[in-house]
């Protein structure tokens, strides 16, 4: 379902600039830059109302956390809430509009350490397997965004979009660490975030599909990993 318009959104996306990653001018930002602690930086492409990131960002106070939205009105939602919860959280949470194929004229190569996809749109007709952020299109910039043995967390509730994911997973040779069909079922998943989608299918009882996977080199210190 398409949202509604939401009235006076840029004022109010506005009002939240503290937060929220300008755009580039001239070469790709460090993103460690953008925080006042370096740490390792995680980014969650398709951040939808914020919960998950906004929550992350508080589990995780050792890492530096950009939510990322292509829609304008529904990143204006998550970042209020950000600065709703502003008082809640340590100041390692930042948000960026725009669009996961232009990740790369906003950050330098090999400079994020972690990406979350949760919940992405499967794009299921024929014809549209490259929109799929888990296309290897993607998992190509993924490659040159993230450092060397940087981690990707998949979760979706689609188990087309997670079998197409897992294939193009192996295609690109990246390393397996943990794969299930019942994420909510698994041990190592009790401080699992949830996102507003997350809560909605699992009261319906829909099982959550999750995947994490390393683009080879070397430990990363991802938190969770273990």
């Amino acid at each position: 379902m398409r949202m509604r318009h939401k009235k006076h959104g840029a004022e109010r996306i506005a009002a939240c600039a503290e937060l929220l990653i300008a755009p580039v001018e001239g070469p790709p930002a460090d993103p460690s830059a953008l925080f006042p602690a370096k740490k390792p930086v995680a980014l969650e492409i398709g951040c939808g109302k914020g919960d998950f990131a906004i929550g992350m960002a508080k589990l995780h106070p050792d890492w530096n956390w950009i939510a990322m939205e292509r829609v304008p009105d529904v990143a204006c939602l998550a970042l209020e809430k950000a600065m709703a919860a502003k008082d809640e959280r340590p100041d390692n949470l930042r948000f960026l509009i725009g669009n996961a194929q232009n990740l790369p004229l906003f950050f330098a190569p090999h400079s994020i350490d972690a990406l979350y996809l949760n919940f992405s749109d499967p794009w299921p007709k024929a014809g549209y397997a490259k929109r799929r952020l888990t296309h290897t299109n993607f998992l190509n910039l993924y490659r040159e965004l993230l450092v060397p043995g940087g981690v990707l967390k998949l979760k979706t509730d689609n188990a087309d979009l997670f079998d197409f994911s897992l294939e193009e997973f192996e295609k690109c040779g990246l390393e397996l660490l943990r794969t299930t069909r019942n994420l909510h079922a698994e041990d190592w998943a009790r401080d699992n975030v949830m996102t507003e989608y997350e809560r909605h299918f699992s009261e319906l009882g829909q099982p959550i599909h999750s995947a994490w996977v390393r683009f080879p080199a070397g430990p990363t210190g991802e938190p969770n990993e273990k």
